[in-house]
């Protein structure tokens, strides 16, 4: 796949490819934003509607709750009755006995009347004993053996819950069944003694908790519902799906899961109640939740494919706006190619092809002068290598001669001929140095000392010089013969123009980064309008050999050519006290 996409971005031509660009760019957003968009905002609704389950689930739990607690706390307040646990004592008899006995009745109808949602308050104490308004007995088997007060005197400090109390021997008078209530019972213990002495049973109707519950909406189907801790339906809305989710499914640590559902996804949302541990549960279907996602897709497609269409026929047409101005440059440069340079770009536009098709005529106009510039150059430097080849000959036969003449003076004893014929076979020497453009700092201050040598021996006490260096630069590099020309104009046009003798004195170190050489004399010195001539010549790259001297534009050029305008040379005089010249190199 990989080879087969590079072998066409490197064969197709631009039309192709451009094609391919605009078609990935708008591909991409489309199906990003129409994959993405649609599982970000599926998410996003989803997570809504958990959160807003959780919300209602959180509400009908508390509200549950509040109605639970409520009944613990008149348990707590009938406990705490001194009525209450005299009855439950059995202390009392006869006259005092019916007197007690109204009392409690009248208490507990205090009670039942505050409390609608109270269906019956039960009393009864360890000698199955009991009072009540609302319920009655059934049988004469003892109330003391029902299963409700076995579990409240087996635990008397928790409340128990019992929902949907069926085969209680209880019977009432309001004509409720066990389906309609939910039961609370504990046990009442006396404060002084500690001991137990009976229980209390309380039915709540389920009037308010399915009120609680049935004004709360989960979707067109969603509902909830409440289980007890043993997996019994405490009160549920009349609906099919809520039997058909089992409790195994109840256990996840996350409370919420996702299960299928007479062919449908639905997300059941839990959450237990730590004080009356029972569950309220939420169901609502994924499918109908995210029927809004799905129309919104489709919708989300059909506007995408009518943006494909619409941009693929803009970019057939911004497609062939490019290519075609650079297919007829490609075919001109090809003409260009095979020798034709009279082609021209003519464009209306004047956008970067049009820029691109300037550029293109120019470069052919450059090319076409540069052909005969370079007829012109090859011409003139075969005529200038001959005549070099020449000029070599003659240095190259001169040294040896002089060499030649040194060892003859020298078997003849006159030593200041070997010196002076020495220094000068040792200039030819060093100014060839075997046709290389660098030498060594060593041998340009050796270059320099053997031409003042020669010098020092026709001007005699006239001249005197000092070559000062570092050690450490002996071994950098420079351009060949760049101190010798300055040397010669200090001794021609200072020391030899001013009367009696004249010093120079050459410096060579390393100064801000670069190698600095100066050579300094104390001669007639140059005026102000001559100094001015040099430095402007000097800084415009052109010599004018009447005014500035060859030797020096000669030095000058070849330093900046060679390394930039940040190097050359730099001078600086004053009449009647000395010129000093001062040449910057980089550090080789």
């Amino acid at each position: 796949m990989l080879r087969a996409l590079n072998r066409f971005f490197k064969g197709e031509n631009i039309r192709s490819k451009l094609l391919l660009y605009f078609f990935t760019l708008i591909l991409l957003p489309i199906v990003t934003l129409g994959v993405l968009g649609n599982v970000i905002y599926s998410k996003s609704i989803e997570k809504q509607a958990n959160e807003h389950t959780g919300q209602m689930i959180e509400q009908v739990t508390r509200n549950v709750e509040f109605y639970i607690h409520d009944m613990e706390n008149i348990i707590s307040y009938l406990s705490d009755d001194p009525q209450v646990i005299a009855f439950l004592q059995g202390k009392k008899e006869g006259e005092n006995r019916g007197n007690l006995t109204n009392e409690i009745r009248r208490i507990l109808k205090t009670y039942t009347n505050v409390h609608p949602e109270i269906a019956g308050i039960l009393i009864v104490n360890d000698n199955n004993i009991y009072i009540s308004n609302e319920m009655h007995r059934i049988s004469r088997d003892p109330l003391t053996d029902e299963p409700w007060y076995k579990r409240a005197v087996a635990a008397p400090k928790a409340m128990q819950l019992f929902s949907k109390p069926i085969g209680r021997n209880i019977t009432t008078t309001l004509n409720y069944s066990a389906d309609e209530v939910v039961s609370i019972a504990k046990a009442v213990i006396d404060p002084l003694t500690g001991q137990r002495l009976g229980v209390i049973l309380i039915d709540l109707k389920l009037d308010k908790i399915k009120q609680v519950i049935e004004a709360i909406t989960l979707g067109k189907n969603g509902f909830l519902y409440i289980m007890d801790a043993n997996g019994g339906i405490v009160y549920a809305p009349v609906n099919p799906i809520v039997y058909r989710v089992k409790n195994e499914w109840l256990t996840d640590s996350a409370n919420s899961i996702v299960k299928t559902i007479q062919g449908s996804d639905f997300q059941i949302i839990y959450k237990d109640s730590a004080y009356s541990n029972w569950k309220t549960i939420g169901v609502f279907s994924l499918n109908e939740t995210l029927k809004e996602v799905t129309i919104l897709r489709h919708y989300s497609i059909l506007i995408g494919l009518v943006t494909l269409i619409l941009a693929i026929v803009a970019a057939f047409f911004f497609t062939a706006s490019i290519a075609k101005p650079l297919s007829k440059l490609r075919s001109l440069m090809k003409r260009a190619e095979e020798g034709d340079l009279s082609v021209r770009f003519n464009s209306k536009y004047n956008d970067e092809i049009g820029q691109l098709g300037n550029s293109f005529n120019n470069m052919i106009k450059e090319i076409s002068n540069l052909i005969d510039m370079v007829y012109t150059e090859q011409k003139r430097k075969r005529e200038a290598e001959l005549k070099t080849l020449q000029a070599q000959i003659k240095p190259h036969f001169l040294y040896n001669t002089l060499y030649t003449i040194q060892w003859m003076a020298g078997e003849h004893g006159a030593q200041d001929v070997v010196h002076i014929v020495g220094a000068l076979a040792n200039l030819f020497r060093i100014g060839l140095s075997k046709g290389k453009e660098m030498i060594s700092v060593h041998e340009e201050l050796e270059h320099v000392r053997s031409y003042l040598t020669i010098q020092k021996a026709r001007y005699e006490d006239k001249l005197m010089y000092e070559i000062k260096y570092d050690e450490d630069i002996l071994n950098y590099s420079v351009l060949k013969l760049i101190l010798q020309p300055l040397v010669e104009n200090a001794i021609y046009h200072g020391i030899n123009a001013r009367r009696g003798g004249g010093n120079i004195t050459i410096t060579a170190r390393v100064d801000k980064g670069k190698l600095y050489f100066c050579v300094a004399d104390n001669g007639i010195g140059i005026t102000s309008e001559k100094l001015k001539d040099i430095r402007q010549s000097l800084e415009n790259n052109h010599g004018e050999t009447a005014k500035t001297g060859f030797g020096i534009f000669n030095v000058n050029e070849r330093i900046k050519l060679s390394f930039g305008s940040e190097y050359g040379l730099i001078y600086t005089s004053v009449y009647q006290e000395g010129t000093k010249v001062e040449v910057w190199h980089p550090i080789l």
